[in-house]
């Protein structure tokens, strides 16, 4: 099973980053990268008016149940792709672009770090091209994505289960 990085950048909804937490414990996901404006629990040394980081935090736990203590997780202005890169992992977008490829033919590698975009508008094109790789999701009905959080547990149980 491939050692797995999460990276939710600009992650509107406080549920949905509750969602990604638990998604991420249950896949064995070994750290979230919250960037940008995405909402994230309390840190230690919080800046955040102590109303705000509050707040946030309790509207995360009602999706996350839990999972926001014990998935290790930062908050960074901007994903921190060269470092990863640097460390060894390959960058993996998850987004439909022109070069990507579907998700059940992607052979995950050893070490992935997983990019994941704002809910409406996706991954910005600086970050799109900064990533190694990009996956998306076979689309049936007539709705042209998943939610961010969904898509984020196909993506997962597919990178994690695949042989």
């Amino acid at each position: 099973m491939p050692q797995i990085v999460l990276i939710a950048h600009n992650i509107r909804s406080t549920h949905n980053v509750g969602s990604l937490f638990r998604t991420a414990d249950g896949f064995g996901v070994t750290h979230i990268i919250l960037s940008g404006y995405t909402p994230y629990p309390t840190v230690a040394g919080d800046d955040r008016l102590p109303h705000i980081h509050e707040k946030l935090t309790r509207q995360i736990h009602k999706t996350a149940l839990g999972a926001e203590t014990i998935v290790p997780f930062t908050h960074e202005t901007l994903p921190p792709l060269q470092r990863l890169k640097n460390e060894g992992y390959r960058i993996v977008a998850l987004e439909q672009t022109e070069g990507s490829q579907r998700l059940q033919d992607y052979t995950p590698v050893d070490k992935i770090a997983l990019l994941i975009g704002e809910e409406v508008s996706g991954i910005t094109p600086d970050l799109l091209e900064q990533c190694d790789d990009f996956i998306e999701i076979d689309m049936v009905g007539q709705k042209e994505s998943f939610n961010v959080s969904v898509a984020t547990g196909i993506a997962l149980y597919a990178l994690t289960t695949s042989e």
